[in-house]
């Protein structure tokens, strides 16, 4: 929508894009030069502020569908600068650009997936004792298979937070 000169999704991409240039600890310290403060501020804010609490949404199952969509779109029409051309206008700036997200792409799908499971594990172990707040059940393997999804996710939200504050392709 953005690269069709859509005004609804330019002036959403201006508004969340000011909103963070001038609140986000990650692009307050990027501007300041602080890269590796800001890829640590970036880093806090996808493991802590997204993928966990997509992670938990999964044990709703289907929860974290809508939220992804979001993400897709906030994704999508960023795709502009601020001048609203288009990052695609060369090799560096479009491999950058997709590159970045798919360093993002592969932590938060299995943080979102892994709560996915643990939420069907969950619904399952749980039907065949009815769904008594007294006698849920979570399973200890559950929490274990989690606890080794996020030991890869970590430093894999860490990879993607230095190359993108830190690469010298960030143009």
């Amino acid at each position: 929508m953005v690269h069709n000169g859509n005004n609804f999704a330019l002036t959403f991409r201006d508004k969340i894009v000011g909103r963070a240039l001038e609140t986000d600890k990650a692009s307050l310290n990027h501007q300041k030069g602080n890269n590796f403060s800001a890829a640590l501020n970036d880093f806090k804010g996808n493991l802590l502020f997204g993928a966990v609490p997509q992670t938990l949404m999964g044990l709703g199952i289907v929860v974290p569908f809508f939220t992804v969509s979001k993400q897709g779109w906030i994704g999508g029409i960023v795709s502009v600068n601020s001048e609203h051309k288009s990052r695609f206008k060369n090799f560096k700036s479009t491999f950058y650009y997709f590159f970045v997200l798919l360093l993002q792409f592969i932590p938060y799908s299995l943080a979102i997936g892994s709560g996915i499971k643990f939420g069907i594990d969950f619904y399952n172990n749980n039907k065949q004792y009815g769904w008594f707040m007294w006698k849920y059940r979570i399973q200890k393997n559950g929490l274990i298979n989690l606890g080794y999804i996020y030991s890869i996710v970590v430093p894999l939200f860490f990879v993607a937070s230095c190359f993108e504050f830190m690469s010298t392709w960030n143009v």
